[in-house]
């Protein structure tokens, strides 16, 4: 039996997600990045929803002696023979977390020049890397972290909090490896691919200072602990600037990016008669604002033909953000997505997933959604108010009830959002 042509085009998304997926895998970006072995010894170090992956590959393909700890998401361990890897929190770090960035950092403590530092660094590695600045706690450090998730700043803005709060981001670590060489592999999940960025840039030179971080908390009325803003406002959360000695044998590579996954998209999108067309893989922005942005290039499509005619797929990556105002369970991808669905309205031809790439989309264990033409009727038909579910920020609970959920696991890797809408050519 031939599947219905709603089936057919759900699939085809699903491939369009597994395919970015896929195409960040470490197993397949990783390997061609790797020096040769030196003179001393080869130390791993790591934190990300990808670092397990990550040293699972480095293993697989390093010639010589090896020894190590990566730091990675509950959920992401992936067995390793001669690197440790440890599970710690994610997005609020725990003493998990704590406890085994201490022991990562006496690693790196003493070495020579002869020695090797290798760090791989992925999406995540902000929340698992937990060093209090002076006088902060655990708790502090747990609380600026709920806040800043709830406040609607950028990742970018975020990090920059996160790295003059902390004993080991903005390049902190980077120097604790200092005299030996470091190299640093990095999986980008940020706009724009910044390596302070990047889980906080633990091994790079950090450009912003602690009067740009009290900036944003100023920005967002955001509410700090007493001695989070004292270590801000006196200035000795100061980070590791670029051309710091400390960092003069570092070497930085970005092995994979959201720009790569979206592209394996699209050649499945053109393989299945699609025109694709990759939009931007560094969209930010509060999630509902993105969506009726995109929604009206979709009317467009549609309606006019421009600027591309269909059938064809709108392709875009990066982070979009969302300002907690209500009591639902949250997922950017998800509020993107349900906002998107308000604004097209059951516009006839059009599907659409929405999903993060390292398979949790907010704090749920849920990649995100998959939006067709009759899922707001599908939504009333069942006595749910669409608007209701946007207001309250539940848009992970208006897809679930639908059975539109997209729930794959963990993937293992991490190149942010995803988002694939679908456009049909106008039947005659």
């Amino acid at each position: 039996m031939t599947p219905s042509p709603v089936t057919q085009q759900r699939a085809l998304l699903r491939q369009m997600f597994d395919a970015a997926v896929a195409a960040a895998q470490p197993a397949l970006c990783l390997p061609p990045h790797l020096p040769p072995p030196p003179k001393g010894r080869t130390i791993v170090i790591g934190a990300g929803k990808a670092s397990a992956a990550m040293a699972r590959a480095l293993e697989d393909h390093w010639p010589g002696p090896l020894e190590g700890l990566v730091i990675t998401r509950y959920g992401y361990e992936v067995p390793c023979q001669r690197i440790e890897i440890v599970q710690a929190a994610h997005p609020v770090p725990d003493a998990a977390g704590l406890q085994a960035t201490q022991r990562l950092r006496g690693l790196v403590t003493g070495l020579s020049a002869d020695d090797l530092v290798i760090a791989l660094i992925s999406g995540g590695g902000s929340s698992l890397l937990v060093a209090p600045g002076a006088d902060l706690t655990l708790q502090d450090k747990q609380a600026v972290n709920a806040a800043l998730l709830a406040s609607g700043a950028s990742i970018s803005e975020m990090n920059c909090v996160r790295r003059h709060l902390s004993d080991i981001k903005g390049g902190r670590l980077g120097a604790a490896c200092h005299p030996a060489q470091l190299l640093t592999l990095l999986i980008s999940d940020v706009p724009g691919d910044n390596p302070m960025d990047i889980a906080s840039g633990p091994t790079v030179g950090d450009t912003t200072s602690c009067a740009d971080a009290l900036a944003i908390i100023t920005r967002y009325q955001i509410k700090l602990p007493p001695a989070a803003r004292a270590l801000l406002e006196s200035g000795a959360g100061e980070t590791v600037k670029p051309g710091d000695p400390r960092l003069a044998h570092s070497v930085v590579k970005l092995i994979t990016a959201p720009q790569i996954a979206l592209q394996s998209a699209a050649q499945v999108a053109q393989a299945a008669g699609f025109r694709p067309h990759i939009l931007s893989d560094s969209l930010e922005g509060e999630s509902r604002d993105v969506a009726k942005v995109l929604a009206g290039m979709t009317h467009q499509v549609v309606r006019q033909g421009q600027p591309f005619p269909a059938p064809c797929v709108l392709l875009s990556g990066g982070e979009t953000t969302v300002t907690l105002r209500g009591t639902g369970r949250g997922g950017r991808n998800v509020e993107f997505l349900l906002a998107l669905g308000i604004a097209l309205a059951g516009t006839p031809g059009v599907y659409a997933l929405a999903a993060d790439t390292d398979g949790v989309d907010g704090a749920e264990e849920i990649a995100g959604a998959l939006l067709t033409p009759d899922t707001l009727a599908r939504a009333w038909a069942l006595g749910m108010n669409p608007r209701s579910y946007l207001d309250n920020n539940d848009a992970h609970s208006f897809f679930q009830a639908l059975g539109d959920s997209v729930v794959c696991g963990p993937t293992l890797t991490n190149v942010n959002d995803f988002r694939a809408i679908l456009i049909n050519p106008p039947t005659a």
